[in-house]
């Protein structure tokens, strides 16, 4: 369940980011209600993803570290994974705070009409664009981590990854 969880919540953040970025810089209101509609309901399934992941801890244990982890690496991901839960929740939380104080929660979903407001005047925004080039660092650093793993240290943390 875990793995599906994390290959599923990876594929949503592709696309979450892929979304995101145009939609910050879409100047059209048309097409960025468009993308902020899809870019809103991936941000949810993110979220739901998450909590979903961090429920299952409660019923199946955290994997263990990697047999062999020095302690300042075993920290390191520690700290990785903790922040990126962090951040995935912070960025979910703003996501959802801009919706709703600038009302275009119901301008994409509940057939209000309007224009999309400005989202740099609401408060959220700034955490939002923060969170977004921290999530980005950490995905690097997760991934750059997973493969230094996989194809230098040969000690094959995919494996416990894979639906095998």
């Amino acid at each position: 369940m875990a793995v599906a969880i994390h290959w599923a919540t990876a594929l949503l953040m592709v696309a979450l980011l892929a979304s995101g970025f145009p939609a910050a810089n879409t100047i059209d209101p048309g097409a960025k209600a468009a993308i902020l509609r899809v870019h809103a309901v991936l941000g949810l399934g993110v979220l739901a993803l998450t909590l979903a992941r961090l429920g299952w801890w409660f019923i199946d244990a955290k994997p263990a570290i990697m047999a062999g982890t020095r302690p300042f690496v075993s920290r390191a991901a520690k700290t990785v994974h903790a922040l990126l839960y962090v951040v995935i929740l912070g960025m979910a939380a703003s996501g959802i705070g801009m919706l709703l104080l600038s009302g275009a929660g119901a301008l994409l979903f509940g057939g209000a009409s309007g224009t999309l407001p400005d989202f740099r005047a609401y408060p959220p925004r700034v955490p939002h664009g923060i969170g977004t080039r921290v999530l980005v660092a950490l995905i690097i650093l997760h991934t750059g981590a997973a493969l230094y793993h996989q194809f230098v240290r040969r000690d094959g943390p995919t494996g416990r990854m894979s639906f095998s």
